[in-house]
């Protein structure tokens, strides 16, 4: 633990989209922002929905539909009770699959959308008023995907694909818009991260090819990207806004 004088969060209030899965990067980056100062809420479909949840070590957690904008709506307002106010929104939340097209059926594809997308769209809707309040230069930070910059192809099909790189774009016209009322939104491309949506999905000749046409020539780890949506939510990164910082050890360079 560092000191408050030197934390890149201290006096921050974060909210976090999909951190129940302690192997999810999620779970990364609350540990990256309790440890450097922040107060979270991590919300997450996986939890219960309790009446009066409690902040205890610096973090509650809540339960949260994104796809729902009413759930996220009620979800944000007990986070903005636990938390006293919101500087930081980091909408993790997602799902993945490889159905490829002549397989996708139009629910798959409308889920997809409804949880990637649509639901950052839900949650930065519900947070925005609250965002809109502080005066501790507030940052939303979106999580994108290299399939987004590639046109899928691994383990994500073109609804995937779609999903995320609206999501880029998203991040972009927020960026825009949200400017000049002084929030700041800029966008984590992740390439192949050691989580539960990857370990062992490939087959070991398979990952060994991967990582072969890998600079790195390794896979990422979620405290790796926890580290660049870090940089993005702190002071550091105060004049960046629309940009999509990837993370994937040169998987793919562009």
């Amino acid at each position: 633990m560092t000191d408050g004088a030197s934390q890149l969060l201290a006096g921050k209030r974060a909210i976090i989209t999909g951190g129940a899965n302690p192997r999810g990067i999620g779970a990364a980056i609350a540990h990256q922002f309790l440890a450097q100062g922040a107060t979270i809420a991590v919300l997450d479909y996986a939890y219960p929905d309790e009446a009066e949840p409690a902040l205890a070590g610096g973090r509650v957690n809540l339960h949260c539909d994104v796809a729902s904008m009413a759930s996220c709506e009620q979800a944000v307002t007990r986070a903005t009770q636990a938390l006293g106010g919101v500087d930081v929104l980091v909408n993790n939340a997602g799902i993945v699959a490889a159905t490829r097209i002549w397989d996708l059926a139009e629910d798959e594809f409308r889920r997809m959308l409804d949880v990637n997308l649509t639901g950052t769209y839900n949650v930065t809707r519900a947070a925005l008023p609250r965002l809109l309040e502080s005066d501790r230069r507030p940052a939303i930070v979106n999580l994108g995907s290299t399939a987004a910059l590639r046109g899928g192809g691994l383990l994500g099909g073109s609804h995937y694909a779609a999903s995320k790189g609206g999501v880029i774009s998203f991040t972009k016209a927020l960026a825009r818009e949200l400017g000049p009322r002084g929030v700041r939104a800029n966008c984590v491309a992740p390439g192949i991260i050691e989580t539960d949506m990857t370990l062992g999905k490939f087959g070991e000749n398979w990952e060994q090819e991967l990582k072969q046409g890998i600079p790195l020539q390794r896979f990422g780890s979620p405290a790796e990207v926890a580290q660049a949506i870090l940089f993005l939510a702190s002071d550091l990164s105060s004049y960046s806004t629309g940009i999509v910082v990837d993370v994937n050890g040169g998987f793919h360079i562009h």
